[in-house]
């Protein structure tokens, strides 16, 4: 059925056709029954997928990849989707339409994206207003990614990430900071040593007055070298991170590429084409980053993928082209998947020795 599906909406515009599926979808849980019938089919309950990071229990170590949801106007589907957490945004202070549209490019022989939306999304406050208002499942949670508007000078960029955290953090179970978005201009400067320590040091100090800290997590670029991916451990660290985010978007291209002509658009690469671009900086990261948190993204789609990148060390992974591909059933497949590989709670030790 999604097969069919797909063929119909791959025929749309890309951004068109994923409002339109999940407006279709929203509508839907809404009928009477429809939710419960949703959990049955996309959900998968079993306690040994049940994962704890930094406190945060999740119903399973699957989630959704920030850039899908940057509203928190799909939370009700994607939580009968089956999804351990979700992370919202990324979220600007100021709402911002984004950069000019076409921007989302699909290759489907290589079951990639390109995207260069621009953090389009409707604002800090409106997000709050949202989430003041949504009834979290057991084990749903919920994480925020916040960035700079896109006309803030960079050395005015650590007050827009202040102004987002101060406004969002009553609603978030954790926060994450996108430094590491290339449709952004500028923003990738802030990975650098000198501007991440004074960002990461700001908002640390933010959080340690609130009556509750929230874990704090540094989305980072599977661009950087080991020598800076050294520097962005130490200065996470000094500056009291749970963890790191492995990776957003790449601006490389693979040689392998098949879809030469859609390839040479500008943006962000995801999906298959940077699966392993993105294993082998969790894997690096995971040997330099010592008890730091990991959680694994970039051309996740099926439990092998989920399972190799927990093996890696990410406690929880998370998906976004993988669902535009393989559809909503995703979650529960991968699910099952990791159970009939040995998953339970995510064990390290467990994870690492299963076949």
């Amino acid at each position: 059925m999604w097969k069919l599906l797909r063929r119909v909406f791959f025929l749309m515009d890309a951004e068109r056709a994923h409002v339109m599926t999940m407006q279709i979808m929203a509508a839907g849980v809404r009928l009477p029954g429809m939710a419960l019938l949703f959990k049955h089919w996309f959900c998968l309950e079993d306690d040994r997928l049940k994962t704890d990071v930094c406190g945060l229990v999740a119903r399973n170590p699957v989630g959704l990849a920030a850039g899908f949801d940057k509203d928190g106007r799909w939370l009700d589907v994607l939580a009968c989707l089956g999804f351990g957490h979700v992370e919202l945004g990324t979220v600007t202070p100021r709402p911002q339409p984004g950069n000019s549209k076409p921007r989302l490019f699909r290759l489907p022989l290589d079951r990639s994206i390109i995207n260069r939306m621009g953090f389009n999304n409707e604002g800090a406050e409106a997000l709050a207003r949202r989430l003041r208002h949504f009834e979290r499942p057991a084990g749903f949670v919920v994480g925020i990614n916040i960035g700079k508007n896109k006309d803030t000078p960079e050395d005015r960029a650590v007050d827009d990430y202040l102004s987002c955290f101060h406004t969002l953090a009553p609603h978030a179970d954790y926060m994450a900071i996108n430094v590491s978005s290339p449709n952004t201009p500028g923003l990738r400067k802030l990975q650098e040593r000198e501007p991440l320590n004074r960002l990461l040091g700001s908002l640390s100090d933010a959080n340690r007055k609130l009556s509750k800290p929230l874990p704090l997590f540094l989305k980072i670029a599977p661009d950087l070298d080991p020598s800076a991916l050294c520097d962005v451990v130490e200065v996470v660290r000094q500056n009291g991170f749970s963890g790191i985010i492995a990776c957003n978007t790449t601006i490389g291209r693979p040689s392998g590429l098949r879809e030469q002509s859609t390839a040479v658009e500008t943006g962000g690469l995801s999906g298959q084409a940077i699966q392993a671009l993105a294993q082998s900086r969790l894997s690096y990261l995971h040997s330099i980053g010592g008890d730091l948190r990991l959680i694994g993204v970039g051309g996740i789609a099926t439990a092998e993928d989920a399972h190799l990148r927990m093996a890696a060390g990410a406690r929880w992974v998370q998906l976004y082209t993988g669902l535009i591909f393989e559809g909503p059933m995703i979650v529960r497949r991968i699910n099952a998947g990791l159970l009939k590989k040995g998953f339970n709670g995510g064990s390290a030790s467990t994870i690492t020795n299963v076949s």
